[in-house]
């Protein structure tokens, strides 16, 4: 799956051990999906998935991972990917935005981009299809690009792997849950939250300041397809000016976290937050105990690629520090069986 800024990678797991610790949970929701690793692992352990993000790059991560069955395009897709492998290069919007005006992607990868996802629109899929195809270049593409992980900008020199060809890969879909189909849904997550129903919530909210939209414009811009006006060296949307989440806002997230605490139809809710969030420890709990009893579990991780470089100044030279290099990821789990959990985690 893609590069992406607080990914659950390392605490699948994990995650996956305390859900199957949880008693009588056939479903349950993924309220945050962001690149859709949690609920696409959740899914490969039986349970059905319901998926939800705002950002159109995660509806369409969501769709593939998520909603789309392997059994349903095991034969069509591979096929599919071929044809798309053999187009010709095409010369447009996105070789010129973030080949030349920006310096994401080779010019030769750029133009494979354009190509296939000329091609793709061109073609009569329902959005399922459509997303898987979208999928498989949205990941070819990042394993080629030239950043260190996010798309705020784009490294001084290239990066070695920009110089590999784009190459389409199968994405590794998951089979349909005996519990029912899984679903994908793009809305904000508080109106979600008023609307969607299962056993269990996960929340993978954001943390801080960090808006996901700008840190993966590219992604936006390749699903929708828009070619819409950039702005900065980094060609990002125009439109990414016009919404800001109250996640990412610190007098509005422990509100906001609050009511979707409140508001969702489900018997447990696990979290999982930083100790670099607008919302503390402490705070967390509080909000989460208006539904049961809050169990924790703390890891300890090291942070993103960015800080592990350090800080640089717009000419690319090494200026500073970071503070600090690991920081905690905390688990809250709130069940009415939290003790008998606590056991078995």
């Amino acid at each position: 799956m893609i590069k992406y800024l607080g990914s659950k990678r390392t605490l699948l797991d994990t995650l996956g051990n305390v859900f199957q610790s949880i008693p009588d949970v056939n479903s349950v929701i993924d309220l945050f999906s962001g690149t859709s690793r949690v609920g696409h692992h959740l899914k490969g352990l039986g349970y059905q998935v319901h998926s939800n993000d705002l950002n159109s790059y995660a509806h369409a991560l969501a769709t593939c991972y998520v909603a789309a069955n392997l059994t349903d395009y095991s034969e069509s897709i591979p096929q599919l990917l071929k044809e798309m492998n053999s187009l010709e290069p095409t010369d447009g919007y996105f070789t010129q935005t973030f080949c030349r005006d920006s310096r994401f992607f080779q010019p030769q990868n750029g133009m494979k981009v354009d190509a296939m996802r000329e091609w793709i629109e061109t073609q009569n899929f329902d959005w399922e299809l459509k997303s898987i195809l979208m999928v498989s270049l949205m990941e070819a593409a990042d394993r080629v690009d030239s950043t260190c992980g996010v798309q705020m900008d784009y490294l001084k020199q290239w990066a070695k792997r920009s110089f590999k060809d784009l190459e389409l890969r199968v994405p590794n879909l998951q089979l349909k849950s005996k519990y029912g189909k899984s679903t994908a849904t793009q809305s904000d997550a508080l109106e979600a939250a008023k609307h969607l129903s299962a056993d269990a919530a996960y929340l993978d909210p954001p943390y801080n300041q960090h808006k996901y939209r700008g840190n993966y414009h590219i992604w936006d811009s390749l699903v929708l397809w828009d070619k819409p006006e950039v702005y900065g060296v980094a060609c990002k949307r125009i439109d990414i000016k016009e919404h800001r989440s109250v996640f990412n806002q610190k007098r509005k997230i422990a509100e906001a976290m609050s009511a979707i605490v409140n508001d969702l139809d489900v018997k447990h809710i696990v979290v999982s937050f930083n100790n670099e969030g607008y919302i503390s420890k402490d705070e967390m709990v509080s909000i989460l105990s208006s539904r049961g009893e809050v169990f924790v579990l703390e890891k300890d991780f090291k942070r993103y690629v960015g800080a592990q470089i350090g800080i640089h100044s717009p000419t690319g030279e090494r200026v500073g520090e970071v503070s600090h290099l690991r920081n905690k990821e905390y688990i809250f789990i709130v069940s009415h069986a939290v003790d008998q959990i606590a056991k078995l985690i």
